[in-house]
Parts: C-alpha cells; sequence; structure tokens
C-alpha cells in the first residue's frame, strides 16, 4: 500500500526570524529593508566558456553566461551569476530546479558539464532601501559605491565574517540579495538586525 501520509512542508533557514525582520524594515522607517527569498532554485554550472556548449546552454537559458568577471545577467525571472571563468551560478524561481537542470544538460550535451543542484545549501536575503548599502559596508570590505558595485554586479565576499554572493539588484534603488549557507544564514540574520538599529 503507498504511503498517503502528508510530506512535511520545507522550511526556510530563516523562516523563524521573518517577523523579526519585518519589525527592522518598520523600525528603520524604509531606509532599510530586510527580508528572507527563500527556495530560489540554485545550480553551480562548470563549462568551458569558450565552447559551443557554453552558446548552447545560453540559448536555453534566454540569454548569454556572463563572461565578465562579477557579472549578472538577467532573463525573465532567470539570473546567471559570474563565479569564476568556468562557473557560474544560475538563479531561478522557486520549484524551477529540475526543468532547469534540464534544459541545462540537454544543450550542454556531450560536452564536459557540470550541473549541481545547490538549492538547499543557501538561501537569500533581501537588503533593501535607500541605506542598505550603509548597512552592508559595516560588514563587508567590498567598494560598495554605485560606481563600482551598481546593478549587475556581484562578488564573493565576506560579509559580517560569514562567505557569501553579494548581487547588486538588475535596476537602481531595488537592493542587494546576500546568498548565504543554510548554516550561517542565522548568524548573518542576527547581524544585520543588529547593525540595521542604526538607522531606526
Amino acid at each position: 500500500m503507498a504511503d498517503t501520509a502528508p510530506t512535511a512542508r520545507p522550511r526556510s533557514p530563516l523562516a523563524h526570524a521573518a517577523d523579526r525582520l519585518a519589525a527592522a524594515t518598520r523600525f528603520c522607517g524604509g531606509a532599510v529593508r530586510l527580508a528572507e527569498v527563500p527556495f530560489l532554485a540554485q545550480l553551480n554550472v562548470r563549462l568551458d566558456a569558450k565552447s559551443p556548449a557554453a552558446d548552447a546552454v545560453g540559448l536555453a537559458l534566454g540569454f548569454p553566461l556572463p563572461l565578465e568577471p562579477d557579472t549578472v545577467v538577467r532573463g525573465g525571472d532567470l539570473r546567471a551569476v559570474w563565479l569564476g571563468p568556468d562557473e557560474w551560478l544560475v538563479v531561478g524561481r522557486p520549484g524551477a530546479r529540475r526543468d532547469l537542470e534540464g534544459r541545462i544538460r540537454s544543450a550542454g550535451g556531450d560536452a564536459p558539464l557540470s550541473v549541481t543542484d545547490v538549492s538547499a545549501q543557501r538561501t537569500t536575503v533581501l537588503v533593501g532601501g535607500p541605506r542598505a548599502r550603509d548597512l552592508l559596508a559595516h560588514g563587508c570590505r567590498l567598494d560598495l559605491h554605485p560606481r563600482a558595485f551598481g546593478p549587475g554586479r556581484c562578488a564573493q565576499t565576506t560579509l559580517a565574517r560569514t562567505q557569501v554572493v553579494l548581487v547588486a539588484r538588475d535596476r537602481p534603488g531595488a537592493g542587494f540579495w546576500v546568498l548565504v549557507r543554510s548554516s550561517f544564514a542565522d548568524h548573518l540574520a542576527n547581524w544585520l538586525l543588529d547593525a540595521a538599529v542604526e538607522y531606526g
């Protein structure tokens, strides 16, 4: 007989902090906005950037993989984040990982290609608002001035002594995505909440 017990709904790493993040946003009067963006599909893709397979994967995604270091390319609800000369993080809407992986593998054909589902490895924290850059600058050594780190830029860096992938979102004022390993998400959220007090 088939098991008909309901499966547990997944719980995001920062589900317990959602109310505190929302309260901090209210406390700051919108100067800083904090929220988790849970369950995004995240696929680590490795292949030769100069190969026909890279072009084919770009066609399957609807946009070319970024070749310039520390850049992000967006098409619809997908983003490709440059991680290295032959490595990208493809980020999509929740629930899209199987479809995305199938499209990428099919496009890559027989070429040497690695596609690893890392969706459960990280969660994403949105840091927005007019003071978002100031807040992040407290714990990050990068130059976050818009001239140096404007929309469409990304970096693997540390924030509050935590390894993260920092993505400046696509348009001015849209804030940042901070992709953090699930095991460090609570530490990072607590740091952000503490640092945000200054803007209340």
